[in-house]
Formats: C-alpha cells, sequence, structure tokens
C-alpha cells in the first residue's frame, strides 16, 4: 500500500500543491513553522479524514478560504485508487473514485497509516484520554463496525450525560423510563466496543511483546492490559459482558443522578503497560517509556498487515531526533524496503542508515517545496 501522489489546495500554509511520491522512504526537510508537519498532516488527514493535531476542522482551511481539499491517488492490493477529503465551514465530504461516501466508516480503511510523533511517546506516561484516542484510531482503521459502536456509543453517551445534566440542574423528577431506554442503548454499544477492544489489545500483545524483548536487547518482557472502568475481563463473552454492564448501571443510577454525568463506560477506560512485571507509567524510565511507546507502534504495522494483507503507510512526524541510535536503527532496519515511510525533521544531519540513502527529499520553506531525488 502506498500513495503514489497528493494534492492539496488552501490547506493551511499551503495555496496548492501536487506532489508524486515513491513507494519506499520520502523525506520533508524544514525549518520548524514552515509548512513540513502541514504536508505530513494531510497525508494523515487523507486516510482518516480528520486531524491528528486538532479536533476543529475549520482550522486546516487556509486563512479567508471557503474550502480546503487533499487528494491522493493510492495503490493498494486492490488496485488504484482516488481518495478525497474536503472541509468547508458546512462539514466534510469524503469520496473515494469521486463518489462521495455518507458515512467515515465506508471511507476509513481504504488507506491504512500509522504515525509516530513525538506526542506518541506520551502514550504511556499521558492521559487515559491520549491512550483511548490511540486506541478508536488504530481500530477504526480495521475494524469498520467498531468505528460504527464507537459512534454510536459517543452520540448515546452525549444525550445521556446531557438529560442527567437537566435533571440536575432542573432539580426534576426524573423520568424513570426514559432513563432506561437510554441505558440500555448505551449499554448494547458499550459492551460492542469492549469487546472489541479486548480482541484488539490481545493481538497488539501478541506483535509488540517480541519486538520489545528485541529492542531490550532480551533484557525486557513487555505485557499490555485493557483496564475497564467496571468488573469484566476478556474471558467474557458479550452477553455476559451486558449483563454486567447492566448491573453496574444500575447499582449507580442514584449516584449519576446526583452528580449528572455517566460514570463508567469505555469513554473512562484506560491501557496499562507492563515492563517485567512493573507498571512503567508510574516506575519506567524514559528510556523503558520510549521503548515501549516504538513497540507499540511497530506493532501496529504487523498487525494491520496481519488483517489486511498489505503494510500500512508510515509517518515518521519529527520522532528521529527523539530517538536514541540503537532505536533509531532498530526502526529504520524493520521498515527497510516494506513500508512506504515519510519522515519529517529539521535535518538528516547525524542520521546515518542507508534506508535513507536512497530516499526523495522534499525541501520546504514558507510553504514552498524543492524535490531532490
Amino acid at each position: 500500500m502506498y500513495i503514489k501522489q497528493i494534492t492539496i489546495r488552501d490547506y493551511r500554509n499551503y495555496d496548492h500543491l501536487t506532489l508524486p511520491f515513491n513507494n519506499k522512504i520520502n523525506v520533508i526537510i524544514g525549518e520548524n513553522a514552515q509548512g513540513k508537519t502541514n504536508l505530513m498532516e494531510s497525508i494523515y488527514v487523507l486516510a482518516m479524514a480528520k486531524s491528528h493535531r486538532t479536533t476543529k476542522d475549520k482550522e486546516l482551511i487556509r486563512w479567508d478560504q471557503p474550502f480546503a481539499k487533499v487528494e491522493g491517488q493510492i495503490n493498494n492490493k486492490n488496485g488504484p485508487l482516488q481518495m478525497e477529503v474536503i472541509f468547508s465551514t458546512k462539514g466534510k465530504k469524503v469520496k473515494i473514485n469521486h463518489l462521495e461516501k455518507k458515512r467515515l466508516s465506508e471511507y476509513i480503511g481504504s488507506c491504512n497509516i500509522v504515525m509516530f510523533a513525538p506526542e506518541d511517546l506520551s502514550l504511556v506516561k499521558g492521559s487515559p484520554q491520549i491512550r483511548r484516542r490511540f486506541l478508536d484510531m488504530e481500530m477504526g482503521q480495521i475494524h469498520p463496525v467498531y468505528l460504527y459502536y464507537l459512534s454510536q456509543y459517543h452520540k448515546q453517551l452525549k444525550q445521556r450525560n446531557q438529560w442527567l445534566k437537566d435533571v440536575l440542574q432542573k432539580k426534576q423528577k426524573p423520568d424513570a423510563t426514559m432513563l432506561d431506554v437510554m441505558t440500555d442503548q448505551l449499554i448494547i454499544s458499550a459492551g460492542h466496543v469492549i469487546e472489541k477492544r479486548y480482541d484488539f489489545i490481545k493481538k497488539l500483545q501478541k506483535w509488540a511483546a517480541p519486538i520489545h524483548h528485541d529492542i531490550s536487547r532480551g533484557l525486557e518482557s513487555l505485557e499490555i492490559n485493557y483496564v475497564p472502568s467496571i468488573n469484566v475481563s476478556e474471558d467474557m463473552d458479550l452477553s455476559t459482558l451486558l449483563t454486567v454492564l447492566k448491573e453496574e448501571f444500575d447499582r449507580l443510577k442514584d449516584n449519576e443522578l446526583r452528580r449528572g454525568i455517566t460514570l463508567i463506560g469505555p469513554h473512562r477506560d484506560d491501557l496499562q503497560f507492563l515492563v517485567n512485571g512493573r507498571d512503567i507509567q508510574t516506575f519506567g524510565s524514559q528510556g523503558q517509556q520510549r521503548t515501549t511507546a516504538l513497540s507499540v507502534k511497530l506493532a501496529e504495522l504487523e498487525l494491520i498487515h496481519e488483517k489486511v494483507g498489505e503494510y500500512p503507510i508510515l509517518l515518521l512526524d519529527d520522532v528521529l531526533s527523539e530517538l536514541d541510535d540503537h532505536r533509531q536503527s532498530h526502526l529504520l532496519n524493520t521498515i527497510q524496503g516494506k513500508v512506504q515511510t515519510f519522515v519529517t525533521t529539521t535535518s538528516v544531519d547525524g542520521i546515518e542508515h542507508a534506508t535513507l540513502r536512497n530516499a526523495d527529499m522534499f525541501y520546504v520553506q514558507e510553504g514552498k517545496i524543492e524535490v531532490k531525488k
């Protein structure tokens, strides 16, 4: 799977730009605030129909312009594909081969992406929200049904939270039937989300553990655990999950009414990373945390390859300079020759690796790009 060409119009600091890419390594070089990360972001946006840097789509539109557009020619195992994302003040549209898709789940997954950026180093030590976002973004690419249930869950959660808040603020007697109906809907979506997260983590662990073992030179073992906000386990089938969720919501009903918010569910779940049996969020060194983040990202490549039958595209946004020589070499050795990779950096000086010698170089300055092959 690779991107053959991208065209962006009125996106961030670019007015119009068309770039061809090779299917191996493409290095985007430039000083900060020149546009190299904007270009990298546009590739991510093409695949995911959203930015990894902002939740506000209007920020992607160039100043004083009515819309922004990202188009790309993709080659995957099924042949060539034309993908397109358009952002405007009215919302966004996505198209495949010029046909608009009404649901994002019909679009996402056509081009698989794995991004590794400095903020991903906080996957281990950052907030639970970061880890949930990681789960949702990666799973959404390879499990359209997960994306559907997650979308349903968030809509239902928003509605339920608003209802609980209104009851609390107005100090009115709650409609028990209404609450039960909303809760039952939420439970079904939550059960499917939790079940699929358990399955994903199990597969991620299978790939990440040996990678981590290799990077740590055999000194460390990695374990990844899903930490739900209720007392459930991966051994439970969907029916049992739904029963336990129902019991927990019944138990917490009065407390939720007093506080005006939903207290349990996938929106409060987390991940735990153990190295040699110790929680490295609390007890791990910075080196162990970075090795874990790198192991997880490399595991994603293999997991997606296993699931869809080809490797995804890898985006390395200013991350090579954050890794020491050993981790940097392990990363570049792993991707060499099998994964189309985009690298942003301020300079390639000090990065001595055969992978980069055959790269196309894109020099960025003030939204203008010079290509050297």
